[in-house]
């Protein structure tokens, strides 16, 4: 059933599969036409997206490149006209001690965790201005909030994100365009199933089950889990809330 998305169009990127696929799936089910971006091809996605009923164009991206945001841009537009709701949910999640990281595997990690979103907003910001009227939702991550090790690259991206989405919000606001963001913990993906190696620590160390062991709600998490929040976040409902970070890792953080 459409929760009130009708006449909008959502963009999501990292949609192929996973986490992106699910937000895809719930804003096609909640009403919004969907631009479905990732670097591969996502068909199965956009079948999810036809199956409710709603319309959905299919955008081969690489979102570290400034060049193919250009052009997303201008396909969205040709095909829709306009662009209601971002999804900011593609990224990279390496595991690399800060010693082994050289400037250039930093660079990529910022390049497509963080100036991609910097890049999409920029492209699609001025059409919600213009309608008075949008909903920003970036990926971040709980791992900002833990203490962890491997991830220095990953955790200062998402604290990025953070911190570009409380800036933006104080911008945008008076437009009637909100801009929060999700930081989910450790979620079971087709992108993170093999992670069962804790960085620096034994082998066949179940990260899983570590983290679910931290958490209030102990089971591993999906990506159905998340889309609740992604829903509410992109509607109506939420005119008033803007410049948020919403953990959604089953209680992993709670300080």
């Amino acid at each position: 059933m459409a929760r009130g998305q009708i006449g909008r169009v959502a963009l999501v990127t990292g949609a192929a599969m996973g986490i992106g696929q699910a937000y895809a799936k719930r804003l096609a089910e909640d009403g919004a036409d969907v631009v479905v971006v990732d670097r591969q091809a996502a068909d199965a996605t956009v079948e999810l997206v036809n199956a409710t009923g709603r319309q959905a164009l299919a955008v081969r991206c690489d979102v570290g490149q400034p060049s193919e945001i250009d052009d997303l841009a201008r396909q969205t537009q040709a095909r829709f006209g306009r662009c209601d709701i971002v999804v900011n949910n593609a990224g990279i999640y390496p595991v690399q001690k800060f010693d082994d990281i050289t400037f250039e595997d930093w660079r990529r990690v910022m390049s497509i965790n963080l100036d991609s979103q910097f890049l999409i907003i920029k492209a699609f910001w001025p059409g919600m201005r213009e309608r008075r009227w949008g909903r920003i939702v970036n990926q971040a991550s709980d791992t900002f909030a833990l203490n962890l090790t491997g991830f220095s690259h990953y955790i200062s991206s998402k604290g990025g994100i953070i911190g570009l989405s409380r800036a933006l919000a104080s911008e945008f606001g008076e437009y009637g365009v909100t801009v929060n963001a999700i930081a989910p913990g450790l979620t079971r993906t087709p992108g993170t199933a093999g992670r069962d190696v804790k960085p620096g620590g034994p082998e066949n160390v179940d990260e899983f089950a570590i983290a679910s062991s931290h958490q209030s709600i102990k089971r591993v998490m999906v990506p159905e889990d998340l889309i609740g929040t992604l829903s509410f976040l992109a509607s109506d409902d939420a005119a008033m809330i803007t410049g948020q970070t919403i953990y959604v890792d089953g209680g992993h953080v709670r300080a």
